[in-house]
């Protein structure tokens, strides 16, 4: 068995609205597609950029993260950018808190941690 490429990223989200406005407008993400599940009781947003796409499941009531950031599973999600300054700058302008930037102690290299509506940590890395 060999793997291939990471497919997509899901999260589950408890607010329709910010969790678009945050990673639409905020993150630059781009809808792919989007639909309903009634037997389900949620909505699902795909987004992409770049080669990365998220899947965003919308349920409202479900139950908060039980711990930050060391529950079990997914601990954070981290994206690659150019310029970490520049865009704890820009995300700042957008409302976005971010952590003290520091360095990466294996890859010396710049980064910072953001969180989304719900609370998800995301880091940012050179």
């Amino acid at each position: 068995m060999e793997l291939g490429e990471l497919n997509h990223i899901a999260i589950i989200v408890s607010n329709y609205v910010k969790a678009k406005d945050f990673y639409m407008t905020k993150l630059g993400f781009q809808l792919v597609s989007e639909y309903d599940r009634p037997v389900r009781h949620d909505t699902v947003i795909m987004l992409a950029a770049g080669n990365v796409q998220i899947e965003l499941f919308v349920r409202p009531n479900s139950p908060d993260r039980p711990s930050y950031p060391e529950a079990l599973g997914l601990r954070h999600v981290a994206f690659t950018v150019v310029d970490v300054d520049q865009t704890v700058i820009q995300l700042a302008e957008l409302g976005v808190r971010a952590e003290p930037i520091r360095t990466d102690e294996f890859t010396g290299k710049k980064m910072t941690f953001i969180e989304d509506p719900d609370g998800l940590p995301i880091e940012l890395h050179e």
